[in-house]
């Protein structure tokens, strides 16, 4: 089943989640902020997405500028950054089956429906 990693909150997720809805496809939401992911499934959503962790980060986030901005990190302790501060996770992501995209532009998510 297809699942988008979305913020309600964000104007970018939930157009997201209506191409899904338009679309008419089955899907199921993840309220990432709220169910908070592991290292172990953002690392295979990574996988998925075919990046590299620091492409997933979201470096206007306050936190991100604050915290980590600047320092030597390796990929490991990027996903440990963003399983403990959610909101530098890039979104929306839609996930279907083997391959991942993130919905920035839009039109990302229909190369994978």
């Amino acid at each position: 089943m297809i699942q988008i990693l979305h913020n309600p909150r964000c104007r970018k997720s939930r157009e997201g989640l209506a191409l899904l809805e338009a679309e008419g496809q089955d899907f199921m939401v993840i309220k990432y902020l709220e169910d908070k992911l592991t290292v172990k499934n953002l690392t295979t959503i990574i996988s998925k997405l075919d990046i590299s962790p620091i492409d997933l980060v979201r470096k206007n986030e306050a936190i991100w500028k604050s915290e980590f901005k600047g320092k030597d990190l390796n990929d490991a302790k990027i996903i440990e950054a963003m399983v403990a501060n959610p909101k530098l996770i890039e979104r929306p992501i839609v996930i279907n089956k083997n391959k991942a995209v993130i919905g920035r532009p839009l039109d990302a998510i229909k190369t994978i429906l």
